[in-house]
């Protein structure tokens, strides 16, 4: 099963440098088990793809959050020099234990890295564990359904730059069980046992709880809900997207709010919000949404202005809604 999989991640890796005919890959890591496994499947696919000639890079970025940052750089740049490829290092000044500032942090340092010297593609550790880990910090947020889906394998973010992560479908412990099997050299980071850092609280502590007294399949019940959320979410979408255009104005910036108030609240809130995005590129709240509602609903018959937001008014009339810039 485990060596399935490990030919499962190979493949699919493969697949899609020679799909979109791949030459520069950029592999964000960090010293953990996922990025150890992925470098050694990387390297190995660029002997058997070295008629494409595929450059590859690895980047990490150093939060120097503690004291064996520096053994930790070192530890990464000696792995690299061995397997004769190159790695680029990013220092954040910023000393912080936010796991939420940390993660846009890297994230736009390995779009903006990418972005200037051209990679293809970005290739991540996330894996199934990750996943898992995320929904439960986000449940406890109070996230909608649309923050509590999967993140997707394959996506792109520039017009010809894209993010694989490869592992999504694999769980830490079989990744683990790979790395010992060809003896890669795991760094271990205790910042994972920081309990200041609420991932690391879920993970050592809330899961194993659940497991031990509550439900033992808690994981793949998880995994199962959010390949159900990830569908709903998508029928929700191409529902929004339909009614919106169906109710927008063919000439003007308006829609016709007589034929979304007869929908499920649901979609209205999110037609409104697609409406506001669409034409002014601003984001409304749910609560600024169900007052604009609420007021549309009372079908007033005369041109009235219902609600400001920032430089923005919103009028309606008898059949329509629309949204205009304050001057």
């Amino acid at each position: 099963m485990k060596q399935l999989d490990l030919e499962k991640i190979r493949t699919l890796i493969k697949y899609f440098i020679i799909q979109h005919n791949v030459t520069n890959i950029l592999l964000a890591i960090s010293g953990g088990q996922d990025s150890l496994y992925l470098i050694k499947i990387l390297e190995t696919l660029k002997k058997q793809l070295f008629q494409i000639k595929t450059r590859i890079s690895y980047l990490y970025i150093d939060h120097q959050w503690k004291p064996t940052s520096r053994k930790q750089v070192k530890h990464i740049i000696n792995y690299i020099k061995l397997i004769k490829s190159r790695v680029i290092i990013y220092q954040i000044h910023n000393i912080t234990l936010s796991e939420d500032e940390c993660r846009t942090f890297r994230y736009h340092i390995i779009l903006q890295h990418a972005a200037k010297y051209k990679f293809q593609l970005i290739i991540t550790g996330h894996n199934a564990t990750d996943t898992i880990e995320t929904f439960i910090q986000n449940i406890i947020k109070g996230s909608g359904i649309e923050s509590l889906n999967n993140l997707a394998i394959k996506s792109k973010i520039f017009q010809d730059t894209f993010i694989l992560r490869p592992l999504l479908k694999l769980d830490r412990d079989i990744i683990y069980w790979i790395c010992k099997k060809f003896y890669l050299p795991i760094w271990s980071d205790n910042t994972n046992y920081i309990y200041k850092i609420q991932r690391n609280r879920i993970r050592q502590e809330l899961i194993p709880y659940i497991k031990k007294y509550l439900h033992k399949n808690i994981e793949n019940n998880i995994k199962s809900l959010i390949n159900n959320y990830y569908y709903q979410n998508e029928y929700i979408k191409q529902s929004v997207i339909k009614l919106y255009l169906k109710s927008r104005h063919n000439k003007r910036t308006a829609i016709n709010h007589q034929k979304i108030n007869t929908q499920n609240f649901m979609l209205q809130i999110k037609v409104i919000q697609l409406f506001c995005f669409d034409n002014f590129q601003i984001y409304l709240e749910n609560a600024k949404v169900i007052k604009v509602i609420h007021k549309i609903n009372k079908k007033s018959l005369n041109l009235s202005k219902i609600i400001n937001y920032n430089n923005f008014i919103f009028f309606m009339n008898t059949n329509w809604f629309y949204l205009s810039i304050e001057i």
